[in-house]
């Protein structure tokens, strides 16, 4: 009977040492449950600062404002940029009617300069005996072709800068597109 008694408690000892166990079990598959939620979350966690380390949305929202500002800027601008392209066409338009005139023109001017040097270099009487009864009035008319080749190589020449300062603006223009 001693040794059933004895038996009985390593029994009962065993079994206690079993319950034990299992609660034990019971408690590290608890923990590790929650160790292993944790570690998710942590690994969600980390993924998410990834994403915002990265910088994509930020600099997403950075890109679309500055889109966005660009775009009012230009919109603001705009007319200022059609006014600069009628002055190109301007520009280009005036050019063309200034080389019309210095074909019309010719060799006009050289020989006004010959007729008033001829002019001047004439007395009166000479100058009755050539039909010319006013000197002065035939200088002048002789001096409207200098001075129309006078005024179409001024314009030439405001013409020449406008058109270099546009085509720096449009190479400036061109290397934002």
């Amino acid at each position: 009977m001693e040794d059933m008694s004895i038996q009985s408690m390593k029994i009962n000892r065993l079994k206690e040492q079993m319950t034990s166990l299992e609660d034990e079990k019971k408690l590290a598959q608890i923990i590790h449950k929650n160790e292993v939620q944790k570690s998710t979350r942590l690994i969600e966690r980390t993924k998410k600062l990834e994403k915002e380390l990265t910088l994509n949305e930020p600099l997403g929202q950075a890109k679309e404002q500055l889109w966005a500002n660009i775009i009012d800027s230009v919109n603001d601008m705009w007319s200022s940029i059609q006014v600069i392209f009628e002055q190109n066409d301007l520009v280009k338009e005036a050019i063309e009617a200034i080389q019309r005139v210095k074909a019309e023109l010719g060799d006009m001017p050289k020989e006004a300069t010959k007729i008033i040097d001829f002019l001047n270099s004439k007395n009166k009487y000479e100058l009755q005996e050539l039909d010319i009864d006013n000197r002065t009035g035939t200088i002048l008319e002789v001096k409207k072709v200098l001075t129309k080749r006078n005024l179409m190589m001024n314009i030439e020449d405001k013409c020449q800068t406008m058109q270099l300062a546009i085509d720096r603006l449009m190479v400036k223009f061109d290397a934002l597109r």
